[in-house]
Protein backbone atom coordinates (compact mmCIF):
# COMPACT_ATOMS: atom_id res chain seq x y z
CA UNK A 1 0.00 0.00 0.00
CA UNK A 2 2.82 2.42 0.94
CA UNK A 3 4.90 1.52 -2.11
CA UNK A 4 1.84 2.08 -4.28
CA UNK A 5 1.36 5.53 -2.71
CA UNK A 6 4.96 6.47 -3.41
CA UNK A 7 4.55 5.35 -7.02
CA UNK A 8 1.44 7.51 -7.34
CA UNK A 9 3.32 10.54 -6.00
CA UNK A 10 6.17 9.86 -8.42
CA UNK A 11 3.77 9.72 -11.35
CA UNK A 12 2.01 12.95 -10.48
CA UNK A 13 4.83 15.09 -9.21
CA UNK A 14 7.89 13.37 -10.65
CA UNK A 15 9.76 13.21 -7.33
CA UNK A 16 13.49 13.08 -7.56
CA UNK A 17 14.87 9.54 -7.25
CA UNK A 18 17.04 10.77 -4.38
CA UNK A 19 13.95 11.70 -2.32
CA UNK A 20 12.05 8.46 -2.84
CA UNK A 21 13.75 6.52 0.04
CA UNK A 22 13.18 9.45 2.41
CA UNK A 23 9.48 9.65 1.60
CA UNK A 24 9.08 5.89 1.89
CA UNK A 25 10.68 5.90 5.37
CA UNK A 26 8.46 8.81 6.43
CA UNK A 27 5.33 7.01 5.30
CA UNK A 28 6.35 3.84 7.12
CA UNK A 29 6.97 5.82 10.32
CA UNK A 30 3.56 7.50 10.02
CA UNK A 31 1.85 4.14 9.55
CA UNK A 32 3.60 2.70 12.63
CA UNK A 33 2.64 5.73 14.73
CA UNK A 34 -1.02 5.43 13.77
CA UNK A 35 -0.99 1.69 14.58
CA UNK A 36 0.52 2.27 18.05
CA UNK A 37 -1.95 5.06 18.78
CA UNK A 38 -4.86 2.79 17.91
CA UNK A 39 -3.60 0.09 20.27
CA UNK A 40 -2.92 2.39 23.22
CA UNK A 41 -6.36 3.93 23.60
CA UNK A 42 -6.28 5.68 27.00
CA UNK A 43 -10.02 5.38 27.48
CA UNK A 44 -11.05 2.97 30.32
CA UNK A 45 -13.00 -0.19 29.42
CA UNK A 46 -16.79 0.05 29.43
CA UNK A 47 -18.58 -2.28 31.87
CA UNK A 48 -22.17 -2.93 30.83
CA UNK A 49 -24.82 -4.58 33.03
CA UNK A 50 -27.68 -6.05 30.96
CA UNK A 51 -31.07 -4.96 32.20
CA UNK A 52 -33.99 -7.20 33.11
CA UNK A 53 -36.57 -7.90 30.37
CA UNK A 54 -37.96 -4.55 29.28
CA UNK A 55 -35.34 -2.62 31.25
CA UNK A 56 -32.39 -0.66 29.78
CA UNK A 57 -28.77 -1.69 30.27
CA UNK A 58 -26.59 0.20 32.75
CA UNK A 59 -23.07 1.54 32.30
CA UNK A 60 -21.11 0.68 35.45
CA UNK A 61 -17.85 2.26 36.70
CA UNK A 62 -14.69 0.86 35.08
CA UNK A 63 -13.55 -0.26 38.55
CA UNK A 64 -16.50 -2.66 38.84
CA UNK A 65 -15.44 -6.26 39.56
CA UNK A 66 -17.44 -9.47 39.37
CA UNK A 67 -18.84 -10.86 42.61
CA UNK A 68 -19.47 -14.52 43.32
CA UNK A 69 -23.11 -15.38 44.08
CA UNK A 70 -23.84 -16.04 47.76
CA UNK A 71 -23.57 -19.66 48.89
CA UNK A 72 -25.85 -21.30 51.42
CA UNK A 73 -24.53 -23.01 54.55
CA UNK A 74 -25.55 -26.35 53.05
CA UNK A 75 -23.48 -25.65 49.90
CA UNK A 76 -20.37 -25.12 52.05
CA UNK A 77 -21.03 -28.21 54.17
CA UNK A 78 -21.62 -30.31 51.06
CA UNK A 79 -18.29 -29.37 49.49
CA UNK A 80 -16.37 -29.82 52.74
CA UNK A 81 -18.02 -33.19 53.35
CA UNK A 82 -17.47 -34.38 49.78
CA UNK A 83 -13.75 -33.60 50.06
CA UNK A 84 -13.57 -35.95 53.04
CA UNK A 85 -15.73 -38.50 51.20
CA UNK A 86 -13.54 -38.47 48.08
CA UNK A 87 -10.35 -38.69 50.16
CA UNK A 88 -11.42 -42.06 51.56
CA UNK A 89 -12.09 -43.40 48.06
CA UNK A 90 -8.55 -42.39 47.04
CA UNK A 91 -7.24 -44.13 50.18
CA UNK A 92 -9.16 -47.31 49.31
CA UNK A 93 -7.66 -47.41 45.81
CA UNK A 94 -4.16 -46.93 47.21
CA UNK A 95 -4.52 -50.27 49.03
CA UNK A 96 -4.72 -52.13 45.71
CA UNK A 97 -1.03 -52.04 44.92
CA UNK A 98 0.00 -54.66 47.46
CA UNK A 99 -3.25 -56.57 47.77
CA UNK A 100 -4.53 -57.57 44.32
CA UNK A 101 -3.20 -58.52 40.88
CA UNK A 102 -6.61 -58.10 39.24
CA UNK A 103 -5.65 -55.90 36.26
CA UNK A 104 -9.21 -54.94 35.39
CA UNK A 105 -9.91 -53.85 38.96
CA UNK A 106 -6.62 -51.99 39.29
CA UNK A 107 -7.26 -50.10 36.06
CA UNK A 108 -10.76 -49.19 37.22
CA UNK A 109 -9.42 -48.14 40.62
CA UNK A 110 -6.84 -45.87 39.00
CA UNK A 111 -9.66 -44.18 37.08
CA UNK A 112 -11.60 -43.59 40.29
CA UNK A 113 -8.54 -42.27 42.12
CA UNK A 114 -7.62 -39.83 39.33
CA UNK A 115 -11.13 -38.43 38.86
CA UNK A 116 -11.79 -38.02 42.57
CA UNK A 117 -8.38 -36.43 43.23
CA UNK A 118 -9.12 -33.85 40.50
CA UNK A 119 -12.57 -33.23 41.97
CA UNK A 120 -11.00 -32.66 45.40
CA UNK A 121 -8.80 -29.94 43.88
CA UNK A 122 -11.86 -28.31 42.31
CA UNK A 123 -13.79 -28.36 45.60
CA UNK A 124 -10.85 -26.89 47.50
CA UNK A 125 -10.55 -24.07 44.94
CA UNK A 126 -14.32 -23.45 45.14
CA UNK A 127 -14.23 -23.14 48.93
CA UNK A 128 -11.06 -21.04 49.01
CA UNK A 129 -12.48 -18.60 46.45
CA UNK A 130 -15.39 -18.02 48.84
CA UNK A 131 -13.21 -17.60 51.91
CA UNK A 132 -14.31 -20.92 53.42
CA UNK A 133 -12.15 -23.61 55.09
CA UNK A 134 -11.69 -26.85 53.18
CA UNK A 135 -12.22 -28.97 56.30
CA UNK A 136 -15.49 -29.37 58.15
CA UNK A 137 -15.93 -29.24 61.89
CA UNK A 138 -18.58 -31.57 63.25
CA UNK A 139 -19.97 -28.79 65.45
CA UNK A 140 -20.56 -26.74 62.30
CA UNK A 141 -22.77 -29.30 60.57
CA UNK A 142 -26.46 -28.45 60.23
CA UNK A 143 -28.57 -30.14 62.90
CA UNK A 144 -25.56 -31.62 64.75
CA UNK A 145 -24.25 -30.68 68.20
CA UNK A 146 -21.07 -31.66 70.05
CA UNK A 147 -21.77 -34.78 72.06
CA UNK A 148 -20.90 -34.57 75.80
CA UNK A 149 -17.76 -36.49 76.72
CA UNK A 150 -16.66 -36.97 73.09
CA UNK A 151 -13.16 -35.93 72.04
CA UNK A 152 -14.01 -34.28 68.73
CA UNK A 153 -10.33 -34.10 67.70
CA UNK A 154 -10.13 -37.92 67.73
CA UNK A 155 -13.62 -38.75 66.52
CA UNK A 156 -13.83 -39.90 62.94
CA UNK A 157 -16.70 -38.13 61.21
CA UNK A 158 -18.27 -40.15 58.43
CA UNK A 159 -20.30 -38.88 55.50
CA UNK A 160 -23.04 -41.13 54.05
CA UNK A 161 -21.64 -44.32 52.56
CA UNK A 162 -18.13 -43.93 53.95
CA UNK A 163 -16.53 -47.11 55.28
CA UNK A 164 -16.23 -47.42 59.04
CA UNK A 165 -12.88 -47.98 60.73
CA UNK A 166 -13.78 -51.69 61.04
CA UNK A 167 -14.54 -51.96 57.31
CA UNK A 168 -11.30 -50.19 56.37
CA UNK A 169 -9.34 -52.52 58.66
CA UNK A 170 -10.92 -55.56 56.98
CA UNK A 171 -10.00 -54.14 53.56
CA UNK A 172 -6.39 -53.57 54.63
CA UNK A 173 -6.12 -57.14 55.93
CA UNK A 174 -7.61 -58.79 52.83
CA UNK A 175 -5.80 -60.04 49.72
CA UNK A 176 -6.54 -61.32 46.26
CA UNK A 177 -10.19 -62.37 45.68
CA UNK A 178 -11.24 -61.44 49.19
CA UNK A 179 -9.82 -57.95 48.71
CA UNK A 180 -11.47 -57.62 45.30
CA UNK A 181 -14.89 -58.45 46.76
CA UNK A 182 -14.52 -56.19 49.78
CA UNK A 183 -13.27 -53.35 47.61
CA UNK A 184 -16.12 -53.57 45.11
CA UNK A 185 -18.79 -53.90 47.80
CA UNK A 186 -17.22 -51.10 49.80
CA UNK A 187 -16.89 -48.76 46.83
CA UNK A 188 -20.49 -49.42 45.73
CA UNK A 189 -21.55 -48.47 49.27
CA UNK A 190 -19.25 -45.44 49.08
CA UNK A 191 -20.64 -44.23 45.74
CA UNK A 192 -24.18 -44.75 46.98
CA UNK A 193 -23.38 -42.40 49.85
CA UNK A 194 -22.26 -39.73 47.40
CA UNK A 195 -25.61 -39.99 45.63
CA UNK A 196 -27.34 -39.55 48.98
CA UNK A 197 -25.28 -36.42 49.67
CA UNK A 198 -26.24 -34.91 46.31
CA UNK A 199 -29.93 -35.67 46.95
CA UNK A 200 -29.78 -34.11 50.41
CA UNK A 201 -28.18 -30.99 48.93
CA UNK A 202 -30.96 -30.46 46.40
CA UNK A 203 -33.64 -31.35 48.95
CA UNK A 204 -32.47 -28.39 51.05
CA UNK A 205 -34.29 -25.14 50.28
CA UNK A 206 -32.00 -22.50 48.77
CA UNK A 207 -29.06 -24.90 48.31
CA UNK A 208 -27.42 -26.00 45.06
CA UNK A 209 -28.19 -22.73 43.25
CA UNK A 210 -24.56 -21.83 42.52
CA UNK A 211 -23.87 -22.54 38.81
CA UNK A 212 -20.46 -24.18 39.39
CA UNK A 213 -21.79 -26.26 42.26
CA UNK A 214 -24.83 -27.36 40.25
CA UNK A 215 -22.67 -28.45 37.31
CA UNK A 216 -20.26 -30.29 39.61
CA UNK A 217 -22.95 -32.14 41.54
CA UNK A 218 -24.80 -33.26 38.42
CA UNK A 219 -21.50 -34.64 37.07
CA UNK A 220 -20.87 -36.43 40.37
CA UNK A 221 -24.35 -37.93 40.32
CA UNK A 222 -24.14 -39.25 36.75
CA UNK A 223 -20.53 -40.40 37.12
CA UNK A 224 -21.10 -42.31 40.36
CA UNK A 225 -24.21 -44.01 38.99
CA UNK A 226 -22.28 -45.20 35.92
CA UNK A 227 -19.42 -46.51 38.06
CA UNK A 228 -21.81 -48.36 40.38
CA UNK A 229 -23.16 -50.28 37.39
CA UNK A 230 -19.62 -51.16 36.28
CA UNK A 231 -18.72 -52.40 39.77
CA UNK A 232 -21.89 -54.45 40.05
CA UNK A 233 -20.95 -56.17 36.78
CA UNK A 234 -17.38 -56.75 38.01
CA UNK A 235 -18.69 -58.13 41.29
CA UNK A 236 -20.85 -60.57 39.37
CA UNK A 237 -17.72 -61.80 37.54
CA UNK A 238 -15.86 -62.31 40.84
CA UNK A 239 -18.41 -63.90 43.22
Amino acid sequence: MLVHSVSAIHIRFRISPMLRPVILIALLALSLTLSISAQSDPRPPVVVQPGAPGQPTKILPSTTTAKLPPSSKKDIEFMQGMIMHHAQAVEMVALMESRTDNKELRLFGARISHSQAEEIKFMERWLTARGQPTEMKMSGMSGMQDMPGMDMSKHQMLMPGMLTAKQMAALRNAKDKEFDQLFLKGMIQHHGGALTMVKELFDTAGAGQDAELFSFTTDVDSGQRAEIKIMQTMLGKNP
